[in-house]
């Protein structure tokens, strides 16, 4: 078998990244050795792969769906915003260049198809299967003659598509049809059929619409997967994230001891990696939510200051809302603060950056004796050491090289007091030192909170990702799905005009 898929989807959200994570799973529990693949992701939220090369953190769990080690050649090319107008492009793993949306598109994006065919075809020499992830949707018009990440990488590669429909959010019948009609004949040849996704309800009364949509368009709909709660995987665009209101909490067991902790998390500007705090919501009795006002940290346990993209730019952010004031107090009052990455350097005393916001000098909130200093080269490492008495992995991502001066240690921050800070992002997915921390935390606060002694966060990974395969095994057409993949897009798919030019 060298067979291959894309997974486009008629809007941003549709649920693409779960729909590939479970159609790598199920691949994967059929003895299948398979590989997930995007040629273009725009993130926040990222990851380091063990030769130090920086990729989305959807492909890292669509990697781990696969049971195997994510690597560059999964997401060659990643879009890091750094506002509304640029990004950083990460090319296999590295940073080349802040780029705007007009440049890149105009351009850059488009000399860049033969390194991800190139990519794409070493992964499929390689596995068996390559379960490729769109962006957006295919039926972008304005961005056809550049695209790299769906339809011009199944031209490309000659993958077979099935787009992806919400049907939560209504008129997924028509987007389905629309999606198809914009594409170029050539285009609509490649375009196998649809997937429907978060359907609540008897999906009997689904069916007369999907029999229209088979006779309006020539085209099969491979399943209807039921709406299930906490089956996404790690988001993709920080910058969409509405954060306002959201809480992530556990919901799998009450606490192991009499009290909660809550985790209030400060939701600073391109706020990058806030995937860190999972861990903490996985634990039963450990409430997180997302907060942007001082006041929202008056009853908070604890307070993390997430990484960003911007560092100075989450300073000011944090001045402006009278969010740093707060911080400064609960830091005389002895009450935890911790920050990681971006949310680090916040903490300490000075900052030089001539590279991120180029706005030189900044002073620091001074609540670690630490200054940090932007460098142009990325430092891109998975370390490993012990804090607490616990053995700690992590990941570092950031330009901005620290000069801790003092405090005590702590991984490779310090700590002084109640206020911790690390470069370290994942360092709570490692079991024994996130208890060690809570019971920290809780006795600085004086709850009686109790750490749940057999919380395995990779477990419940593997538990999140298996429930995304059973999705696929029990509601898309596994068969149909397969010949698929094996064999590519049936012949002789009719052409739904208007079209769009060549």
């Amino acid at each position: 078998m060298n067979g291959g898929l894309l997974v486009a989807g008629t809007t941003s959200d549709a649920g693409k990244s779960v729909v590939t994570a479970g159609i790598c799973r199920w691949l994967v529990r059929q003895g299948v050795k398979v590989a997930p693949f995007k040629a273009q992701n725009m993130s926040l939220n990222s990851f380091v792969t063990r030769e130090g090369a920086e990729i989305g953190r959807a492909q890292a769990m669509q990697a781990q769906a696969c049971r195997v080690e994510p690597t560059a050649l999964m997401n060659p090319v990643l879009l890091k915003p750094g506002g509304e107008q640029s990004s950083q492009v990460v090319l296999l793993g590295k940073p080349v260049g802040e780029m705007s949306a007009r440049g890149y598109h105009g351009g850059r994006q488009q000399r860049l198809l033969g390194t991800v065919l190139e990519c794409l075809a070493e992964l499929r020499g390689t596995y068996d299967a390559v379960i490729c992830e769109g962006a957006g949707s295919p039926a972008e018009i304005n961005l056809r003659r550049t695209d790299i990440v769906n339809m011009g990488i199944a031209r490309g590669a000659r993958l077979p598509v099935l787009v992806v429909g919400d049907i939560d959010r209504g008129g997924v019948f028509a987007s389905f049809y629309g999606t198809l009609a914009l594409l170029s004949p050539e285009d609509q040849e490649l375009v196998a059929g649809f997937l429907v996704n978060k359907f609540r309800g008897d999906v009997t009364l689904l069916e007369p619409g999907l029999d229209m949509l088979r006779g309006l368009t020539g085209r099969d709909t491979y399943g209807v997967l039921p709406f299930r709660h906490g089956l996404g995987i790690d988001e993709e665009d920080g910058l969409r994230v509405s954060l306002r209101g959201t809480v992530r909490e556990s919901t799998v067991a009450p606490p192991v001891g009499e009290d909660v902790l809550r985790v209030a998390v400060c939701a600073v500007p391109l706020m990058s990696n806030f995937t860190d705090v999972d861990a903490l919501a996985a634990e039963p009795g450990v409430i997180v939510r997302f907060v942007d006002r001082p006041q929202e940290l008056a009853d908070a346990d604890l307070v993390v200051v997430p990484g960003t993209r911007g560092t100075v730019r989450a300073l000011t952010w944090l001045r402006e809302r009278g969010l740093a004031d707060a911080l400064v107090r609960r830091a005389a009052e002895g009450r935890p603060v911790l920050g990681i990455c971006g949310g680090f350097q916040v903490l300490g005393e000075r900052i030089e950056d001539e590279v991120e916001s180029r706005a030189g000098t900044v002073e620091g909130l001074g609540l670690l004796p630490v200054r940090v200093r932007f460098a142009r080269e990325k430092t891109l490492t998975r370390p490993s050491g012990e804090a607490l008495g616990e053995p700690v992995e992590g990941y570092e991502i950031h330009h901005g090289i620290a000069q801790v001066l003092g405090g005590e240690a702590f991984l490779d921050g310090c700590r002084v007091g109640q206020v911790w800070g690390t470069h370290w992002h994942g360092s709570l997915e490692s079991d024994g030192f996130r208890r060690a921390f809570l019971r920290e935390v809780a006795a600085a606060t004086g709850r009686r909170f109790v750490p749940a002694p057999d919380t395995s966060f990779a477990a419940l990974r593997e538990e999140q990702l298996d429930r995304l395969g059973d999705l696929i095994e029990q509601h898309a057409d596994t068969d149909a799905l397969w010949r698929l993949i094996e064999s590519g897009a049936p012949r002789g798919l009719p052409f739904i005009p208007p079209g769009a030019p060549a």
